[in-house]
């Protein structure tokens, strides 16, 4: 599906009042079911995949794997089995062993709609943050990872951290736009450190007003910290003005199948000889 396509569905799903939802999927059974439960977007990176092998979504942030290569890889499951959701790539923009046009390129010629930026610097902070910064690993190479993939014509759904990535990444060519407020909670390998929900709110507001500051038209997502279960999102919608929808990685496939197969598990160990 090409940029000009997804990009009107989502529009005409605002328009039409229903929020849009996103999904991270790890293997092709979670796209699958993510799909089948109406998803407006399937978003696919090397912590889907770590995940839901039982390690820490912080894990897609360490040396354990090529995180370009492992996108790559996935693709090869996931998108054989999507029928008609574009699926977007996450990629790493500040890989610095790959040139990120002709890599964009691939991923467009494979059957990707468009891409995300992760792994991301933004969720690394403190004298980490500042080094990366200073050694030219920064959060600037992400933004323009977006901007040559807007160029390319590829749907752009970037993840912001505070309001001046928000702008900074809407002025790139952001067509989607998701403010990122930390690891999401809950369930056996979720943060236990995160804002409230009232402190996620300012924060996803104060990211929106800056990003619709430079393009009115660019939709806005809510992700991540206490945003982990559908009745967190619709709070977050209900306290918030201009945000569409709502993104969920752990919160689409780690947690619901941990309480599933645990509950699934508990009544087969229940039976009685």
């Amino acid at each position: 599906m090409d940029r000009t396509t997804a990009l009107a569905r989502l529009r005409a799903t605002a328009a039409a009042g229903r929020p849009i939802i996103g999904a991270g999927a790890g293997t092709g059974l979670s796209a699958k079911a993510a799909e089948s439960g109406g998803v407006d977007l399937l978003i696919i990176y090397n912590s889907g995949r770590y995940r839901m092998a039982g390690r820490g979504s912080l894990a897609g942030l360490l040396p354990y794997g090529d995180a370009n290569a492992i996108v790559v890889d996935m693709a090869a499951e996931v998108l054989p089995v999507v029928r008609d959701t574009p699926v977007l790539a996450g990629v790493c923009g500040t890989d610095p062993f790959r040139l990120m046009g002709p890599f964009l390129d691939q991923l467009g010629a494979m059957g990707f709609a468009g891409v995300q930026n992760f792994p991301t610097v933004g969720l690394y902070d403190g004298r980490f943050r500042q080094n990366l910064e200073e050694t030219g690993m920064g959060f600037d190479l992400e933004i323009e990872m977006i901007r040559t993939a807007h160029d390319k014509g590829l749907l752009t759904a970037p993840y912001v951290f505070d309001g001046d990535q928000a702008a900074a990444m809407t002025a790139a060519g952001a067509d989607v736009l998701v403010p990122h407020v930390g690891l999401t909670t809950s369930g056996s390998i979720g943060a236990t450190t995160a804002l409230t929900l009232d402190d996620a709110v300012a924060a996803v507001q104060e990211m929106r007003d800056a990003a619709v500051a430079v393009d009115p038209d660019v939709l806005v997502l809510c992700h991540g910290g206490p945003i982990a279960e559908p009745a967190d999102a619709q709070y977050v919608l209900d306290n918030t003005t201009g945000i569409a929808g709502f993104f969920g990685a752990s919160s689409m496939e780690r947690l619901p199948a941990e309480k599933a197969i645990a509950a699934q598990a508990a009544e087969f160990a229940a039976l009685r000889i």
